[in-house]
């Protein structure tokens, strides 16, 4: 039997890259307690009040076929949401709803790219992009994300990539996976490269509200000059705590939207009309969850680098945003896979390697900040004590992620 093309460009992808996390769940399953901080859940349960307003919007008949960009009430608040917020109007008809963010994702790629494209996209990236991107037929093309220049894409790095080929830019700001923010100026630079070339920019925007107290998020939406260009996808998924309900959006110009429309109708025909009551309440009401995480995550990076930086020579990327910090274990002399492996099995604290998420993060890891305190801090004795193991004891001798320069 045969198989269409797509499969074998997506063959492969994405089980490598969990074989820790696989791993850990193996050792927890044999009864060894295990600290999972490879995957990125928020901490707090979705609140009740989303549960109680689907629950009403079905009680009410809402579990009808949708309108195909999705419900229009949702979309007129992401459109009222999104003029206050990037500072230029918007209007119901730019905004499309789909399942999350991946869902949107997915669509937006299809729509903008296609076999003998190149897309942009920096390096370290979520795990999902480059199955994204090959589903398409497009060739993803890596622009290295500096860990010197705090991990933001530079446009430097961008424009040297840039082909004939090139279609898109993939940005992802907050950055995942390590919790940089594009600057205002960033956002300008790597604009102007996309005016030259002709080329759409596709923003992942779904750590927005985790933004940590000290930091400010700009978004490439809020450039008029890149109005034509720029498509946003995010969902609350983050922000309300709420990954299992799938609700998410993309926003971009009127005609990019309507193009998208026949597409998004083969493939779901909007998102169910109870959950987009309940997202729309969400749109309005706010997140009574995100600033509780905010300060949570924000508090647990700060502690790991602190420790970390002050007692071993680990170095810490400190995340602006996220749920998320970074380590560079090089001084290990051992790989980000490696060192995860052994971290794993020699004190049950399992990590992401680095790898994972793209080449320039081979020397270093990922650590979910997303489990309680007491198991967080746990956690971090015992990878100090597992860096003591294996490069002694080296107090003050790593410089802190905010003493370099970007």
């Amino acid at each position: 039997m045969r198989f269409s093309a797509v499969t074998e460009r997506l063959a492969g992808q994405g089980g490598a890259k969990w074989a820790v996390h696989f791993r850990a769940a193996e050792m927890a399953a044999a009864g060894r307690d295990v600290i999972r901080l490879t995957i990125g859940e928020p901490d707090v349960p979705a609140p009740d009040s989303l549960a109680e307003a689907a629950t009403r919007a079905m009680h009410a008949g809402r579990t009808g076929y949708s309108d195909g960009r999705g419900e229009i009430g949702l979309r007129r608040a992401l459109a009222e949401r999104y003029s206050a917020t990037r500072g230029r109007p918007f209007i119901p008809d730019q905004v499309m709803c789909f399942p999350g963010t991946q869902t949107a994702l997915y669509a937006v790629m299809c729509a903008l790219a296609e076999a003998g494209d190149e897309v942009l996209v920096g390096d370290p990236m979520y795990a999902t992009y480059e199955g994204v991107i090959r589903a398409t037929g497009a060739t993803m093309v890596p622009v290295p994300l500096r860990p010197e220049r705090g991990f933001r894409m530079a446009a430097e790095d961008l424009a040297a990539r840039v082909t004939p080929k090139s279609r898109a830019i993939l940005l992802t700001t907050p950055h995942n996976p390590t919790g940089a923010i594009l600057s205002a100026g960033d956002i300008a630079a790597i604009g102007a490269v996309a005016r030259a070339h002709d080329l759409w920019i596709i923003s992942d925007e779904v750590y927005e509200e985790m933004v940590f107290d000290g930091a400010r998020f700009t978004s490439p939406l809020a450039d008029p000059d890149l109005a034509e260009r720029v498509v946003a996808v995010s969902s609350i998924s983050k922000s309300h705590a709420a990954p299992g309900f799938r609700s998410g959006w993309c926003i971009g110009p009127e005609a990019f939207t309507e193009a998208l429309l026949p597409l998004s109708e083969v493939m779901l025909f909007g998102n169910q009309p109870f959950l987009a009551d309940m997202t729309e309440a969400a749109i309005r009401a706010g997140s009574e969850v995100a600033p509780g995480m905010r300060a949570r995550f924000a508090a647990r990076a700060a502690r790991l680098a602190d420790r970390l930086e002050g007692e071993t020579a680990l170095r810490v990327h400190r995340p602006e945003a996220g749920m998320f910090a970074m380590i560079d274990v090089s001084a290990t002399g051992m790989s980000g896979t490696d060192y995860a492996f052994d971290l794993l099995e020699q004190t049950g604290v399992a990590v992401m390697p680095g790898a994972s998420f793209g080449a320039t993060l081979d020397g270093w890891v990922r650590v979910a900040l997303t489990v309680g305190e007491s198991q967080f801090d746990y956690a971090i004795e015992q990878i100090v004590a597992h860096a003591t193991r294996l490069c002694g004891q080296t107090a003050g001798t790593a410089p802190r992620a905010d003493q370099i320069v970007s």
